[in-house]
């Protein structure tokens, strides 16, 4: 079941920013989950976060949240962003890598975590995962954003690149060469077996930006509300789900589990 036909912008004490058709899928799950989880004060992790686009605003609803992140100067950002939104104290930024997760956050410590365009840039999304999953309490939930590989190759065949195109479609990690800026991407079907090896069970795969990165900027910028809503129609519904530039799963670690049940990486 889809959370997005009923979780509104305004329900409970989390509004959250505008949505966007490039946010509104992801903000609408999100949503549904602290509504789930009542008025309890979540320990939030947010991996690659940046400059806080998720985390201040999961702050401002009385959570906490740590962004790790490679960039010093994102992390600058996001320390400036949460002191002038009045959550500075909310807000912890670790540097750091993805890769080295599993020894910056203590095991067993997180609520809900986010990882939203990291792991088709990763060496190995599979140790990354399986940090994700034991940083997790048993019955946390982790809300994962990946590239999606048969909007890339569509997207470069209708530019004219169809060289491009086609050595995406055929290469197994779905990347187009020395020169592609990420190493992976994704169809949900191998985004989900992913992270159930890693012992998440997915509940939910949306689509993000089925349509807003194929409009003319006249027809997005001339009905936005309509685009949000579209865009929300759309994103469970294959075929135009997997058409998306992006996939976003919700998984969750199963409630049984104890610390030391959580997978490991295999060693290096």
């Amino acid at each position: 079941m889809t959370r997005l036909d009923r979780v509104e912008q305004t329900r409970g004490r989390f509004a959250g920013p505008p949505l966007t058709p490039r946010t509104a899928v992801i903000w609408s799950v999100l949503r549904a989950e602290l509504a789930r989880r009542g008025d309890a004060e979540l320990t939030v992790l947010d991996v690659g976060g940046g400059t806080g686009g998720f985390a201040v605003p999961l702050a401002r609803a009385g959570h906490r949240v740590t962004v790790v992140d490679a960039s010093p100067d994102a992390l600058a950002a996001l320390t400036r962003r949460a002191a002038e939104a009045g959550v500075g104290d909310r807000v912890h930024a670790v540097q750091g890598d993805a890769d080295a997760l599993a020894g910056l956050v203590p095991p067993g410590s997180v609520d809900l975590a986010l990882c939203h365009a990291v792991l088709e840039v990763v060496d190995d999304p599979t140790p990354v995962v399986a940090a994700l999953t034991a940083v997790l309490r048993p019955g946390g939930a982790v809300s994962v954003l990946v590239a999606g590989r048969a909007a890339a190759v569509l997207g470069r065949a209708m530019n004219g690149h169809l060289t491009a195109a086609a050595a995406l479609a055929a290469d197994p990690a779905g990347a187009a060469g020395p020169r592609d800026t990420l190493r992976r991407r994704y169809d949900a079907d191998s985004a989900a077996a992913l992270l159930g090896a890693a012992g998440l069970t997915v509940e939910e795969t949306h689509g993000v930006r089925v349509l807003a990165d194929l409009l003319p900027a006249a027809v997005a910028d001339g009905a936005p509300a309509a685009l949000v809503e579209l865009e929300r129609a759309l994103a469970g519904r294959p075929p135009y789900r997997d058409l998306a530039a992006q996939l976003h799963l919700f998984a969750r670690r199963p409630a049984g589990e104890g610390p030391a049940d959580a997978p490991v990486p295999p060693p290096a």
